[in-house]
Parts: structure tokens; C-alpha cells; sequence
């Protein structure tokens, strides 16, 4: 059951490359203004076929669900093929050029945190708060 189901898979997959072969004949000639009638009934005779082993595989209960776009966003294609969070991370060559362009700014710029304990302030502003300070 299982060599019979992969066997109507790979002659999916082989059609389903095929019919796209076939889809781009079309329409390069149909850019160049030529007669793709042909080209157009064998494409329709493929779908047919591949209509065939779809069936058949659904019947023999291989039926695979189509994600709607909802999961595919959920399903995270791209996590599999990451490497994972230990690893070092990937290195990016420096450039050949002379130096950075002159436009250039950095990307990150590093971040000032204000002082938690500033020292008492000279101005007339600050200096009722200063005074109190010293005064504890």
C-alpha cells in the first residue's frame, strides 16, 4: 500500500514539474504572437492525468490537507532550516573597499541611561533640591 502511494506521488510530483515546463511554453510563444493551441491541449490532457492520480491517491488514503493561508503563517518554514541558538553566529566578510561610504551612518547607535544619583545642582532650577538633599 505504502510502495503503491509513493509511487502515485512521485508521478504527481513529475507531472506537476512537467505541467510547469509546459505552462511556460505557452507563454513564450504566446509573447511571441505564435499558435500555442497544441501546446495548450497537452497541458489540458496533463491535468486530466493529474486529476486521475489525485483521485486514486485520495482513495488509497493518501490524502494530503492544504494549509490555509492562517496555518501556513503559523508554520514556521524557516525554523527547521535555522541553526539553532548555540551555535556561533554566521560571519559576514568585510567589504574590499577603502572605507564607508559617505552617507554612511551607523545602524546601532549605543544607548545613554541617565545617572540614578545625580550630584546636586548648581543651577537656581535645581537648587532648592540640592539644598535638601544635603541638608539628610
Amino acid at each position: 500500500m505504502d510502495n503503491k502511494l509513493n509511487e502515485i506521488r512521485r508521478k504527481i510530483k513529475f507531472l506537476r514539474a512537467e505541467m510547469l515546463g509546459a505552462e511556460d511554453n505557452i507563454r513564450k510563444r504566446v509573447n511571441r504572437d505564435e499558435d500555442c493551441s497544441e501546446a495548450a491541449v497537452h497541458l489540458m490532457s496533463m491535468r486530466v492525468v493529474m486529476l486521475g492520480l489525485i483521485a486514486e491517491r485520495n482513495r488509497l488514503g493518501g490524502e494530503e490537507r492544504l494549509l490555509n493561508v492562517d496555518e501556513r503563517l503559523k508554520l514556521d518554514v524557516r525554523a527547521a532550516s535555522r541553526k539553532p541558538a548555540n551555535a556561533a553566529p554566521m560571519h559576514f566578510p568585510a567589504k574590499a573597499c577603502g572605507g564607508p561610504d559617505p552617507g554612511w551612518g551607523p545602524a546601532r547607535v549605543k544607548k545613554t541611561r541617565p545617572i540614578k544619583n545625580p550630584e546636586p545642582r548648581s543651577d537656581s532650577i535645581g537648587m532648592e533640591k540640592a539644598r535638601g538633599r544635603r541638608e539628610r
